[in-house]
């Protein structure tokens, strides 16, 4: 995969093999974070003209409601009933340079592109398309940065690849559980609520005694019939001890994960 973005002046490239660098799941952190405005600045404080855009998009339109729809950002009506609140409030507040473009922009959330940083950044992507296509040259290793704000900037240096992804790195991941008590339906929302896994219906099974077992599979209704009694069951009972792994499938993740449990206090010995 050849990804490749643009911000402005900046832009970068990336040359993903799958299995021998790092995905896009191993980089998130170098993304940045949405732009969000705090509720109680664009209600009471506005200090922004872009306050002012989200406050009639946040709280005035919801109120009024005036074409009995949701925002269309490419409505023009749209845009122009939100500019003229949006400009009435910023002249409430004193707030200068808030412009018709300005509401376009924060409203359909628009970054702004320069061609010629669009070019550059085109013309690496087709470069190293070039490259893997007929191995004429080594490819990109494997992310290149590119900012033209002053002058010209470029550098490129290898991403490394996170051993713990959930999407592309093979190593287990240990998952720490507070006993062998523990049922199986804990475990479930356990990996439901996690931050870092945030799963939706995860199926899973596991190796006891040489053979595999389906310990609860949602997704395939006649399965699921069939193991929806180990739900109430506990780990200990299913047959897991401390540093069983576990494979896990859901649709949050494009392959299976290992995970191998780690119990905090192990009651097995005693039961």
């Amino acid at each position: 995969m050849i990804d490749g973005g643009t911000e402005g002046f900046k832009g970068n490239v990336r040359v993903i093999l799958p299995g021998m660098n790092p995905c896009i799941e191993c980089t998130l952190d170098l993304y940045p974070p949405q732009v969000t405005y705090p509720l109680c600045t664009i209600a009471n404080t506005p200090r922004l003209p872009e306050h002012c855009v989200e406050y009639v998009k946040v709280i005035q339109w919801p109120k009024e409601n005036p074409f009995d729809c949701a925002i269309d950002g490419d409505d023009p009506q749209h845009i122009n009933w939100i500019y003229e609140k949006s400009n009435d409030r910023a002249t409430q507040f004193g707030i200068q340079g808030l412009t018709y473009r300005l509401v376009q922009g924060v409203v359909k959330n628009i970054i702004p592109a320069v061609a010629s940083t669009n070019a550059a950044i085109a013309a690496v992507c087709a470069t190293e398309a070039f490259k893997l296509a007929t191995s004429c040259s080594a490819s990109l290793t494997n992310y290149m940065v590119l900012n033209d704000l002053d002058g010209i900037y470029t550098y490129t240096y290898e991403a490394e690849k996170r051993t713990d992804c959930l999407a592309c790195s093979q190593v287990p991941r240990e998952i720490e559980i507070k006993d062998s008590k523990c049922k199986l339906q804990n475990l479930i929302d356990l990996l439901c609520e996690r931050p870092d896994m945030q799963m939706k219906n995860p199926g899973l099974t596991a190796i006891i005694d040489g053979k595999n077992k389906t310990l609860y599979m949602q997704m395939v209704a006649s399965i699921e019939e069939k193991t929806r009694e180990n739900l109430s069951k506990t780990l200990i009972e299913l047959g897991l001890r401390d540093g069983t792994e576990i494979n896990v499938a859901d649709v949050t993740t494009p392959s299976t994960v290992t995970l191998k449990l780690r119990f905090l206090q192990d009651d097995s010995a005693s039961q």
